[in-house]
């Protein structure tokens, strides 16, 4: 599945994003009313690389992307461009193909973001696709008062949060504040997908 999923129609679609991602980090940028040097110095970020994603000429890492949203006080998914829910109807469809992706250039690692509504309830779902022997390296904490949970799908995951280390193999689920650095890594030689929730209680 992991294998089908970063070969097929949706990484055309993932790759379109990339443009979307720096007029959204620009935008951010601008109603924040900081410079490109000082979200440089906030995010990080080289000057250089934030002008280059900002214009679509870089696609982040997911490191370099995590950096960049808290820097602006944003969520991942914003800044990738959630899908617009539905104004009328109590059901709300988010086709497989109209998934957004963020897709690391360096690694591989995908981000799919599978909430229909994103933010309903506070929550957003997203699934991870690591590749064989990839990580993530450590992500910068949340705000206080962020939750993630996981449900590793297949393979084996190790989590990284702060000093502790935890892993997981297929069917495994962890709960977590996420007000901590963190990370995930898949330290074996088969593919590793796993669904996360994300929860910010206000």
């Amino acid at each position: 599945m992991v294998e089908q999923d970063a070969n097929g129609a949706g990484r055309q679609h993932g790759d379109d994003l990339a443009g979307a991602f720096g007029v959204n980090v620009r935008r951010r940028r601008e109603e924040a009313g900081l410079t490109l040097e000082q979200l440089s110095t906030q995010s990080s970020v080289s000057r250089a690389m934030l002008s280059k994603v900002e214009r679509g000429e870089k696609s982040p890492t997911i490191g370099v992307a995590s950096r960049i949203a808290h820097a602006l006080d944003a969520s991942l998914s914003d800044l990738i461009g959630a899908p617009a829910a539905a104004a009328s109807g109590v059901a709300i469809v988010m086709r497989k193909n109209d998934r957004p992706v963020f897709r690391d250039p360096e690694t591989g690692f995908e981000r799919h973001m599978v909430s229909a509504a994103p933010g309903a309830g506070g929550a957003e779902m997203i699934v991870h696709y690591l590749p064989a022997q990839v990580s993530t390296g450590l992500l910068p904490a949340y705000p206080p008062g962020t939750e993630k949970q996981l449900l590793v799908l297949a393979g084996t995951l190790t989590v990284a949060i702060g000093g502790i280390s935890e892993t997981l193999n297929t069917g495994d689920s962890l709960f977590f504040q996420a007000d901590a650095d963190h990370g995930f890594a898949n330290r074996t030689n088969a593919p590793c997908e796993y669904i996360m929730v994300i929860s910010r209680r206000t």
